[in-house]
């Protein structure tokens, strides 16, 4: 039988935009363009930046500090349902059939047709992974919904309405912001736009990534996760953004088994661990464990870096409240530009990006979700990996580049040996309501 995914808008917000109801200057939308940049003020969420310990089970909260506001449940979540619910959005996401396809995995299908019809298109190459910033192209220097830094003083604030973001395109502490996405693939979908007015093309430096994991972790739920698209692998927009959503199912590839291929160790001898996926349509890389988040963050940035220097398209899954991490080499646009793409994935318009990879796949047509099977999205999916042969190659390359040079050689003899790993699926925590989701 197969289960069917009904989202239920359950999440009221207690927060209220200060100037929701009140003029101001500029265009109306208290944006991030020329025309409100000098009086905009957006709320600004401010994370607590501590690397002194390991990435926990949850976020700790000072005496100093205002529990009142929850990151996703208050914030994030109500300014999603406060733009669903002015019909802002260019369809209704929580009106998409989906359903869990019956089998071993678990694979997640979404018939969603107005993201087929109404979303942006690509605007620029698609063989080459970096590019420079256009700004005569659609770029997102003028959305904007809160700000999300780090906080100066350790620990968490949120300002309702903070002081003007400023637009000094040299500093490295320029305003990052989280916009909600009126092309949703799911409840909550949104974008986490590092230093937005500095207009960074779609690339992982190390500040960006760090940023997206502290993301990841100041939600404190497993549900909700944080993906990345590199150029030549979907992103549609050439301006650094990650994407995140709230989804109430474990993802296929959290359940996947790993086996442990390699562990390097920190001066604290708290190793991050990278562990190759088995038994899994797309090959690829987890990483977790490291001594703070700044040390797993750096092993898989460095590891990204590499593959954007080497025009190597790839796709990033952050899960667990940011303690692991999957990363995707892939070949699809490579295999589209020499003919070599299944005709059967051609004529879906599937685009495989890191929802799709993950397991959550998002459908155009009656046909492919009504005839949905494991079998056929373990066939759509297998298109995008690569092979044997190269996968190896490039997974290399990759540790050396994330610091691991001196037991690459060794490890690889010993990796047979190595346990499989059946990983657990994630389980809702307490702070967010248990009626999200009904299945029946």
């Amino acid at each position: 039988m197969v289960l069917t995914i009904k989202k239920v808008p359950t999440v009221v917000s207690n927060y209220q935009e200060e100037n929701s109801e009140k003029g101001f200057e500029g265009c109306g939308r208290n944006c991030l363009g020329k025309c409100c940049l000098p009086v905009s003020k957006l709320p600004l969420y401010a994370f607590k930046e501590d690397n002194s310990n390991l990435i926990g089970n949850s976020v700790e909260k000072s005496s100093e500090e205002q529990p009142h506001m929850c990151f996703l449940h208050n914030l994030l979540l109500g300014q999603w349902e406060d733009r669903m619910s002015r019909g802002l959005f260019r369809y209704d996401v929580t009106a998409c059939d989906t359903k869990i396809i019956p089998g071993r995995y678990g694979f997640i299908a979404q018939l969603n047709k107005g993201r087929h019809l109404k979303k942006r298109p690509t605007e620029f190459r698609v063989d080459k992974v970096l590019q420079d910033f256009d700004e005569t192209k659609f770029n997102f220097t003028k959305v904007g919904h809160f700000r999300f830094e780090k906080s100066i003083d350790h620990n968490r604030h949120f300002f309702p309405s903070a002081p003007p973001i400023t637009a000094d395109s040299n500093s490295s502490n320029s305003s990052s912001v989280v916009a909600i996405n009126v092309s949703p693939i799911e409840y909550g979908h949104v974008l986490l736009i590092p230093q937005v007015l500095n207009c960074l093309p779609q690339r992982i430096d190390h500040g960006s990534f760090l940023l997206a994991l502290h993301m990841a972790k100041e939600a404190a739920d497993p549900f909700f996760r944080v993906g990345y698209n590199s150029l030549g692998a979907f992103a549609t927009i050439n301006h650094l953004h990650f994407q995140a959503y709230y989804l109430a199912a474990p993802f296929p590839v959290e359940k996947a088994p790993t086996r442990r291929i390699m562990t390097m160790k920190s001066p604290q001898d708290e190793g991050v661990i990278v562990s190759q996926l088995l038994n899994y349509p797309v090959r690829g890389l987890v990483f977790e464990g490291g001594s703070t988040v700044q040390d797993l963050s750096d092993s898989v940035a460095s590891s990204c870096i590499f593959l954007q220097n080497n025009n190597i398209p790839f796709n990033v899954l952050i899960t667990d409240c940011g303690r692991r991490i999957f990363l995707f080499p892939q070949c699809y646009a490579e295999k589209q530009a020499r003919g070599e793409a299944s005709q059967e994935l051609l004529d879906t318009q599937v685009n495989p990006a890191v929802w799709e990879i993950s397991g959550h796949i998002v459908l155009k047509r009656q046909e492919d979700f009504d005839d949905a099977s494991e079998t056929y999205a373990w066939r759509l999916l297998a298109e995008v990996s690569l092979s044997n042969k190269r996968f190896h190659q490039v997974k290399a390359y990759l540790l050396e580049a994330a610091g691991f040079q001196t037991e690459i050689e060794e490890n690889n003899r010993d990796l047979e040996r190595e346990p499989i790993y059946e990983q657990p699926s994630p389980e809702a925590v307490a702070h967010l309501p248990q009626d999200c989701m009904v299945f029946y």
